[in-house]
């Protein structure tokens, strides 16, 4: 007697994908309430806090231009994040990464000259690519050959890159202007400048593309099923026949990319320059971003705008309703509490224990590669 394959029906699909969002979007409500509960302890009132945020990130064209521009990075840096999840890695380097990829987007966009405006464009975004991408090689390399976790690798390389970047910046690399006193690098050339059509960013519409490319990569290429392969069960991966150390570098290059980009789209898109301090804590805010977001490539968007939207009204949520500005990062860091330990939203929600296919691996075991 002849079985059919199961046939996934819509309702079925719909379930399926309301529980997948379920667990990210009752950590955001759980952070929201108890982020009111603190505004109104404080003395303010959290509807006009909430109201004064919003109107800042959406209430107008120059509004959503700036949350765009917050969102734009936060993609990057939760994709990668993200991609690195899937082979079973916790890159918390992306904001080393990042920092490379800014500082090298910034060299290539005020010292090259003579480039047509698109070409010096495309060549800083590379050159910032690279640079993040064989930061992340680093990481990777140690890992597949001396067994060292990629948790503390990466966190002693972003103290390194910070280092580094921020010596550069007042030093070979410093802004010689008369009477300039600050550590940063000399501004970009116009030619090195992303454009930004209205209100809309060219960095916004890259980190989408971005998005769509590291679906396409981890869905529907033999890279992408040996990465997922990896991640799921590295033993099993090696007697498949797949080359897991080649894979676990190759992983880290491509996430780290992504943390790259997004450094370079951040100095040739809204600062111009590198500037220590500018791009602080965005790397680090991609785990946020990437465990909100479910470690899914085009859940890194929402997530992201998520973000963007209260960093780029957290001005007005202080001015017009003098609340702190530090509160959004108690909100932000209550989201992803929440999201890590979800068993708390699953108890409120009344949700069973999360399935094995819902579960996010934060990383493999102590040298399990």
């Amino acid at each position: 007697m002849s079985t059919q394959a199961h046939k996934t029906s819509p309702w079925e699909a719909v379930t399926r994908f309301g529980r997948s969002i379920a667990v990210p979007l009752g950590a955001v409500v759980l952070a929201l309430v108890i982020g009111a509960i603190i505004i109104q302890a404080s003395g303010a009132s959290a509807w006009k806090a909430y109201e004064a945020l919003a109107r800042g990130a959406f209430g107008n064209a120059h509004g959503w231009q700036r949350t765009l521009e917050k969102t734009t990075p936060l993609i990057f840096s939760g994709l990668a994040v993200a991609f690195a999840f899937k082979a079973g890695l916790f890159n918390i380097g992306a904001q080393g990464q990042l920092l490379f990829g800014a500082i090298t987007a910034a060299w290539v966009g005020f010292a090259v000259h003579g480039m047509p405006p698109g070409i010096h464009a495309a060549v800083a975004l590379t050159a910032g690519a690279v640079a993040g991408g064989l930061y992340g090689a680093l990481p990777g390399a140690l890992k597949t050959y001396t067994g060292a976790h990629e948790v503390i690798t990466t966190i002693m390389l972003n103290y390194i890159a910070m280092g580094f970047t921020d010596y550069l910046a007042n030093g070979p690399l410093k802004d010689t202007t008369p009477g300039n006193i600050v550590a940063r690098t000399p501004q970009i050339l116009e030619s090195a400048r992303l454009p930004t059509w209205g209100w809309l960013p060219f960095g916004f519409l890259l980190a989408i593309v971005a998005s769509a490319f590291a679906w396409w990569l981890l869905q529907r290429t033999t890279l992408g099923f040996e990465i997922r392969t990896v991640g799921q069960n590295p033993h099993a991966a090696r007697y498949a026949g797949m080359k897991v150390a080649r894979t676990i570098i190759l992983t880290m290059v491509i996430s780290a990319l992504f943390a790259g980009i997004g450094g370079a789209v951040e100095t040739q898109g809204v600062v111009g320059r590198y500037e220590p301090g500018f791009n602080a804590n965005l790397g680090f805010d991609g785990i946020t971003v990437a465990l909100l977001g479910k470690t899914d490539p085009f859940g890194v968007i929402p997530a992201a705008l998520l973000l963007g939207a209260m960093r780029a009204g957290s001005n007005q949520m202080q001015f017009k309703a003098h609340v702190a500005q530090e509160i959004t990062d108690v909100v932000q860091a209550l989201m992803l509490f929440f999201v890590a330990a979800d068993m708390i939203v699953r108890w409120l929600l009344r949700m069973r224990a999360a399935e094995e296919g819902e579960k996010i691996t934060l990383s493999t075991g102590w040298g399990s590669h």
